[in-house]
């Protein structure tokens, strides 16, 4: 399948796109490039987030090939251009974040090790970053670091707490109204004004994804169903758990947003203490999406990538 190429969101240059089976039999749609600049120095993998789809890495897949990387990107199920878990295409949906992890694997046996180059690395916002963390103990042999971006490991500020957002998605399941709407509804933001949000202090990329969301929006979702919100609490209570994280051998940057409303930063800066080869950092000023943030926000996390990947030449 075919990149959508608008002018103002171009997509970087020697794209190779298509779609690859799971083993439980979905379609994930896939794009991969070659690096821009020689030597080579290995792969990363950029893993996004809850909504989000492969156009919105296009500005970070090319940094990472002027760096020297050949990049991969592709859609989770139940988003982007990847097959649609309900009926109504709108609703975030998951049953299990154990099902992403098989959308991770996909990617990494069918495209990664056949036709990229060693070795691997992961770059993950948000709730790719908790896809990521709870993958590891798997992929200790084929991942080699990983960065995450403000990794989605506790709710941020909420109009009621955390353990009580559990108990309510909990209960609509038990009730068989998993696929109702937790949060938010089938708007996906294409009428968001940039004043008051949340997600970036960036005037131009904000607007730059608004304008895409108008333009495509059959590649995006509404608000999180009941079901993907419980089975992110459930999730985040696993991979905080100090038993799996003595499973993480991956060496792991943890990059927070200091102004982050989305995730919590108290849970990040505690998960970091418990990684036996992990580091956190914390960017000043920054909103959640950092990767769609202003460049005085945005070239720290890329100067902290350079630091922590061997190879990308600062």
């Amino acid at each position: 399948m075919l990149l959508k190429n608008p002018t103002y969101n171009p997509m970087p240059e020697g794209a190779t796109a298509g779609m690859v089976k799971t083993s439980d039999g979905l379609d994930l749609r896939y794009a991969r490039w070659k690096a821009t600049k020689s030597p080579c120095h290995g792969t990363v993998l950029v893993l996004h987030g809850r909504s989000e789809y492969i156009e919105r890495t296009y500005e970070t897949v090319s940094d990472l090939q002027k760096r020297g990387f050949e990049v991969i990107s592709f859609d989770w199920r139940g988003q982007g251009g990847s097959t649609r878990i309900l009926e109504d295409k709108r609703r975030g949906y998951i049953d299990d974040f154990n099902q992403y992890t098989i959308d991770l694997e996909t990617i990494i046996n069918n495209i990664a090790l056949p036709d990229c180059k060693a070795p691997y690395y992961i770059l993950a916002h948000s709730t790719g970053s908790l896809i990521s963390l709870l993958s590891a103990p798997k992929l200790s042999n084929v991942i080699r670091r990983m960065v995450l971006a403000a990794p989605f490991l506790g709710l941020g500020k909420q109009p009621i707490a955390a353990p009580l957002v559990k108990i309510l998605a909990g209960t609509l399941c038990m009730f068989g109204l998993g696929e109702i709407y937790l949060a938010g509804n089938s708007n996906s933001g294409e009428t968001q004004d940039f004043e008051g949000n949340i997600h970036s202090s960036d005037p131009d990329r904000f607007e730059r994804n608004k304008k895409f969301l108008k333009d495509y929006p059959e590649l995006t979702i509404g608000g999180p169903t009941a079901a993907w919100v419980y089975a992110s609490c459930r999730t985040m209570e696993e991979v905080n758990d100090i038993d799996f994280c003595k499973k993480i051998n991956i060496p792991t940057l943890l990059i927070s947003a200091g102004n982050d409303r989305i995730v919590s930063n108290r849970a990040i800066e505690s998960f970091g203490r418990k990684l036996r080869s992990g580091k956190t950092l914390t960017i000043n000023g920054a909103n959640h999406e950092l990767l769609q943030e202003r460049d005085i926000f945005r070239e720290q996390l890329l100067a902290a990538f350079d630091s922590f990947v061997p190879g990308s030449g600062s």
